[in-house]
């Protein structure tokens, strides 16, 4: 994806999701084809039934996502989801490779996501996978992992790639103006931002600049050392995270001319992750998670800037008690804090678009989109 490059988002996502819709008979015993292979069936130039099912598959460093969507006059209905925390980067900085148990996990998850599509009778399809796969030595070996079990054939796609998908999937929910506009997606392995213009509506987008940096969640949660278990200990190790975020977001600031280091005007800003669902949902002080309740929601920066901060300041125990964080993401929300209050230092908007989607909306959009094919930058 080049500078300059323009997104096609006119595909819309109506948001709704339908879940009592009933799977029909299995489709057979073919594998579940994504993009990769020549001979799938996962060209939108193909004749399409009224009834044809869509699916986005997204396993990334620390979550496997399933979206199955059918067209609607007003965009796509969601007829079913699944989503499943793999850690698949588990270790991946100490050994260079996906540890077999988080490979058995991965496979896990992808045969239940199999199963749904077969269920659904899905005809075209896309599945693909990111940072922890790019960077793993074993990362292939993974691929044909899954092929062979599943039948699923995952796509190993660029940073540009995932960073287009992002914007697709996302952008509707950018807050009103005419500013300059910043995307960002928080990911396990890794966390990318793009400078948008979306000046001539929201049809077509045109991406300014776009940068990709090896922190997520997991990532930068393996690299920082917590020397100790008090309150100083950890604060020093928050610290370090803001440190790292910032060197690493350096360049892409300065070849922007980023404003940074103060409140300025019409700036917009829109967020898409589990990092920024989670920090909204305890800015709302939820008692479960709720999509439509956070899904398109803008929350004020400083309070999202409250919040990062009083996690980063509780213990493991404390983080995991928090019905919309619990144990499974309690030691890596703070890596995700720290990296949103980079991003928040670096590009000051006064309110944060909160988007439930990316990756996978993004998908669905460009397998929905007429006389296109689905590809890897």
């Amino acid at each position: 994806m080049d500078m300059g490059s323009v997104v096609d988002v006119s595909a819309p996502f109506s948001g709704r999701s339908n879940g009592k819709s009933r799977g029909n008979a299995p489709v057979g015993t073919g594998p579940a084809r994504g993009s990769g292979d020549a001979s799938a069936p996962n060209s939108s130039a193909h004749p399409r039934a009224p009834s044809t099912h869509f699916a986005a598959i997204d396993l990334g460093t620390n979550n496997c996502r399933l979206l199955i969507a059918r067209e609607s006059d007003d965009g796509f209905v969601v007829v079913d989801a699944f989503s499943r925390i793999v850690r698949l980067g588990e270790g991946l900085h100490q050994s260079g490779a996906i540890s077999e148990a988080a490979m058995d996990r991965a496979v896990a998850a992808l045969a239940v996501c199999a199963d749904k599509l077969r269920r659904r009778r899905v005809s075209l399809s896309r599945a693909v996978a990111t940072e922890a796969c790019r960077q793993a030595r074993n990362g292939q070996q993974l691929i044909d992992r899954i092929y062979r079990e599943t039948g699923i054939l995952l796509d190993i796609i660029s940073p540009a790639e995932e960073a287009r998908l992002a914007v697709m999937g996302c952008h509707a929910l950018l807050p009103a103006g005419n500013g300059p506009a910043l995307i960002f997606d928080i990911g396990g392995g890794s966390t990318e931002l793009v400078l948008i213009d979306d000046g001539d509506g929201r049809d077509r987008v045109a991406i300014v600049d776009w940068v990709s940096v090896p922190w997520g969640v997991v990532s930068l949660s393996e690299h920082t050392v917590v020397d100790g278990d008090h309150v100083a200990a950890h604060r020093a190790a928050y610290a370090t995270m803001r440190g790292r975020m910032t060197d690493a977001f350096a360049a892409f600031a300065a070849r922007n001319g980023l404003p940074g280091g103060g409140d300025v005007g019409g700036l917009r800003l829109l967020g898409t992750s589990g990092t920024i669902t989670t920090l909204a949902s305890v800015y709302l002080d939820l008692p479960r998670y709720d999509r439509s309740a956070i899904d398109g929601i803008h929350v004020p920066a400083a309070a999202m800037r409250a919040v990062s901060q009083q996690l980063a300041g509780q213990t493991p125990a404390q983080r995991a008690g928090h019905p919309c964080i619990g144990r499974e993401r309690a030691d890596l929300v703070v890596a995700g804090c720290a990296i949103l209050e980079t991003i928040i230092d670096m590009w000051p908007a006064t309110q944060i678009g909160v988007a439930d989607r990316g990756i996978r909306e993004g998908i669905l959009r460009g397998l929905m989109q007429p006389g296109t094919r689905p590809h890897a930058a």
